[in-house]
């Protein structure tokens, strides 16, 4: 899907602004509800995600079941809102040895499986927004002793607040991002200019004055 888009340093997968933020998504939702709404902490519209059954809503990104995003940066961060509730997202990545694997994490586990495929990982989040960032390359390591190569898929569940997924080519701190990656934006404060003092129109020197005319000239 990307794979022939420029990655780097940052790439959005996501962003909950503007009028159509789930153009490539495709969006699943039996049970619960999800829209738009305008969060009162970060002062912008945030896609929210809720329903008693996780796995009855969310969406997915590419909408192909057979495509692939083609991401290959290894850091994968998300931007969203804890809601209280039991919420869970799921990437699937291409290793070296061309195998499809999936790392799903949730915040309703307790400890970490692995299988062939699948390795499942507990998250625990704090109160309100948080900013949760995967060293994909590591986990596929650690999990299946292979290679990370790319991500083909990404889903996200319910119950969130959803503002952006993005990538990267290395793992930055909050004040080395641009200022619409950060979790909260910085209000950039402009001090209004000072008016400068009235000269006061003195005699006029006519030979001097010829001289500027002749150089600019």
């Amino acid at each position: 899907m990307f794979q022939t888009n420029f990655q780097g340093p940052l790439f959005t997968a996501f962003h909950s602004g503007g009028s159509h933020p789930l153009d490539n998504w495709l969006v699943q939702c039996k049970e619960g509800e999800m829209k738009q709404v305008l969060d009162d902490v970060v002062k912008s519209n945030v896609l929210q995600i809720q329903s008693l059954n996780v796995n009855a809503c969310c969406i997915t990104c590419p909408v192909d079941p057979k495509g692939s995003l083609g991401v290959r940066m290894p850091y994968l961060t998300l931007l969203l809102k804890n809601l209280g509730q039991y919420f869970t997202f799921e990437i699937t990545i291409l290793d070296s040895e061309k195998i499809r694997r999936r790392v799903r994490l949730s915040n309703y586990h307790s400890v970490s499986k692995t299988s062939t495929f699948m390795v499942t990982k507990p998250m625990c989040m704090d109160e309100g927004w948080n900013r949760v960032g995967l060293k994909l390359a590591e986990i596929v390591s650690d999990a299946f002793k292979t290679t990370y190569v790319e991500t083909v898929r990404i889903q996200v569940h319910a119950n969130c607040r959803l503002r952006r997924i993005y990538f990267s080519s290395q793992e930055y701190k909050e004040d080395q991002l641009p200022n619409a990656y950060r979790m909260y934006k910085i209000a950039v404060v402009r001090e209004k200019p000072k008016r400068l003092p009235k000269k006061i129109a003195g005699p006029v020197d006519k030979k001097s004055t010829a001289v500027v005319e002749q150089t600019k000239s």
